[in-house]
């Protein structure tokens, strides 16, 4: 960051130092110890894991980005006027590239002074803070390091209004319960002049749904796999990748896409670091994601219920993909 102003790009670390091996611990225990099995898809993303799925991205099944990109290409600017923001706070912001398109707008507004990105990866909030502030040379770039599921406190300093971006279809990882949780930080964290901008993946033809999470080249397998090698990496763990199939379901009562990682054989795990050992049975299941789908009337009244009132919803042109904005109520 050579001759740029030293307090244009901040890093607030909120983070323990231990807290990426104290939640993956606590993860694989809580999941691992006993059937029915499970994985926070948050342990996807490791460097190697991230060059996976900057790939799906590319693959012409996996429609979710182009399909949320197209949507702030054509409404950033309408996004822009309807919330007025001088605080724009992203959560698992990532690179920040999808957020050009509203830091573009809403500074073609007039009204952006701060951009507030927050991540659990301070690398990659270093990295985008300092190619944003090369290209946005009046902006203030906030970055902060937390969780947002466990620490979302907003500054009292952000210039109001601000709005809330959880973008991508990362909301749809959430089940019911943790989503009714989720939706009670935001409001607690939101005050009445800002507004919540998210990106829902909307119900669709399973021939649609299931491809995206199944590619033909494979690459959305290798990604799946890659959790394995982070916990052997990571726990000292002994997986034997090989042993096991990637699949993707499509649940229709649940309306949400299943992603799991399927056994061949009965095999014995040892998780060195946990001191935990895992008996899989031949075709034993380990769920690693889930993808929930949404359809405008439900996702409406479930973010009433948790304080929220949508006032804007826009699509795709090909009705695959949803961006709202909303607003907390008293």
């Amino acid at each position: 960051m050579t001759g740029s102003n030293p307090t244009q790009f901040t890093l607030d670390h909120r983070l323990p130092p231990d807290h990426h091996q104290a939640s993956l611990r606590a993860d694989v225990t809580s999941g691992l110890a006993a059937p029915p099995r499970t994985l926070s898809p948050k342990w996807f993303y490791d460097e190697r894991g991230s060059e996976l799925f900057e790939q799906i991205t590319a693959l012409p099944e996996y429609y979710l980005t182009r399909a949320e990109y197209e949507i702030l290409t054509s409404h950033a600017e309408e996004i822009a006027d309807a919330c007025g923001a001088r605080t724009l706070v992203e959560l698992g912001s990532g690179s920040s590239r999808k957020t050009r398109l509203l830091l573009d707008a809403l500074l073609g507004a007039g009204t952006l002074e701060r951009y507030v990105p927050v991540d659990v990866s301070s690398s990659a909030l270093v990295a985008a803070g300092e190619a944003l502030i090369v290209e946005y040379p009046k902006l203030r770039v906030a970055a902060t390091v937390t969780d947002f599921e466990d620490d979302l406190v907003l500054s009292d300093d952000d210039p109001d209004p601000r709005m809330l971006a959880f973008l991508g279809s990362t909301l749809g990882n959430f089940d019911p319960g943790q989503r009714r949780k989720l939706y009670a930080e935001f409001r607690e964290a939101l005050r009445p002049d800002d507004s919540l901008l998210l990106g829902a993946d909307l119900v669709k033809d399973e021939a649609v749904l299931v491809p995206a999470y199944n590619d033909s080249l494979g690459i959305t397998a290798a990604f799946n796999k890659n959790v394995l090698s982070v916990i052997n990496r990571e726990l000292n763990a002994d997986f034997h990748i090989a042993e096991f199939d990637h699949h993707a379901d499509w649940n229709a009562a649940e309306e949400r896409i299943e992603m799991y990682l399927r056994s061949q054989v009965q095999q014995t795990v040892k998780i060195r670091g946990l001191d935990l050992v895992v008996d899989l049975a031949a075709g034993e299941d380990v769920r690693t994601e889930l993808s929930c789908k949404f359809r405008r009337t439900s996702l409406t009244e479930e973010l009433a219920a948790g304080g929220f009132e949508v006032s804007r919803w826009w699509t795709d042109r090909a009705d695959r993909f949803a961006v709202l904005l909303a607003r907390p109520v008293s």
